[in-house]
C-alpha cells in the first residue's frame, strides 16, 4: 500500500518550474508513518508550515535589509558632520593664529604631539596641514588645494614631495574615516616629523 500511496503522491503534488519544496517532506512523512496519515492531513500541514516560513523569511530579511539602510545613512550622516566640525576646527585655528609666529604656531603643535590624548594628535595633524598649505601657496605653487599644489610640485623643486604627500594622506584619513581612522602615537609623530621637513624645505619654520 505504502508504495501506492507514494506514487499517488509524487502525481498529485506538483509544482509549475518543476520543484516543489513540499514534496520531499511528504514523501518523507509518509515513508515514516507508513502510510497511516492521509496524504490529505500532511499536504495541507506542510503546506501550512511553508507559508508560516516564507513569512517569517520575508519579514527577517526587510528587518535587514532596513537595518542595513539605516546604519548606512546613520555612518554617512556621522561622517558628515565629522568633517564639518573638522572644518570648523580647521577655520578656528586659522582664525586664532593668523598673527602668530611660524615658530610659536610650531610650537603648538609640538605641543600637541608630545600630549597623551589622541585627539590632541590629530589636532596636531590638521594645524601642520594648515601650515602646510599656507607654505605651499607662499612658495608660488599654484592650486585651490593642497592635493593640487603638490600636483603642480616635482621632487626636483621640492625634494621632500614624498613626505608631504604622505603626510597629507594621514590628514585625509582623519577627515574621511573620523573616528573609524586608528592612530597610533607612532604613526601620528613620523607624520608631523614629515610636515616638518616639507615646511624647513619651504624655509616656513625659519621666519
Amino acid at each position: 500500500m505504502l508504495p501506492q500511496v507514494l506514487a499517488q503522491a509524487t502525481t498529485t503534488i506538483g509544482h509549475p518550474l518543476g520543484f516543489d519544496p513540499i514534496l520531499p517532506l511528504t514523501l518523507l512523512i509518509l515513508r515514516l508513518t507508513g502510510g497511516n496519515v492521509s496524504l490529505a492531513t500532511i499536504t495541507d500541514f506542510l503546506s501550512t508550515a511553508w507559508f508560516i516560513f516564507s513569512l517569517i523569511s520575508f519579514a527577517i530579511s526587510a528587518i535587514f535589509i532596513f537595518g542595513t539602510i539605516y546604519a548606512y545613512n546613520r555612518s554617512s550622516q556621522y561622517l558628515a558632520y565629522f568633517n564639518e566640525k573638522l572644518r570648523l576646527e580647521e577655520k578656528a585655528w586659522q582664525d586664532a593664529n593668523k598673527a602668530v609666529p611660524r615658530n610659536e604656531r610650531w610650537q603648538q603643535v609640538e605641543e600637541h604631539i608630545a600630549s597623551g590624548n589622541p585627539n590632541d594628535w590629530k589636532l596636531a595633524i590638521i594645524e601642520a596641514d594648515i601650515m602646510l598649505d599656507t607654505a605651499l601657496k607662499q612658495a608660488g605653487y599654484s592650486g585651490s588645494t593642497i592635493g593640487e599644489n603638490l600636483k603642480n610640485a616635482s621632487p626636483r623643486s621640492l625634494s621632500t614631495l614624498d613626505d608631504a604627500w604622505q603626510a597629507h594622506k594621514v590628514r585625509n584619513q582623519i577627515a574621511h574615516e573620523g573616528s573609524d581612522f586608528i592612530l597610533t602615537h607612532k604613526l601620528a609623530r613620523d607624520t608631523i616629523t614629515r610636515y616638518e621637513r616639507v615646511l624647513n624645505e619651504l624655509l616656513f619654520l625659519n621666519a
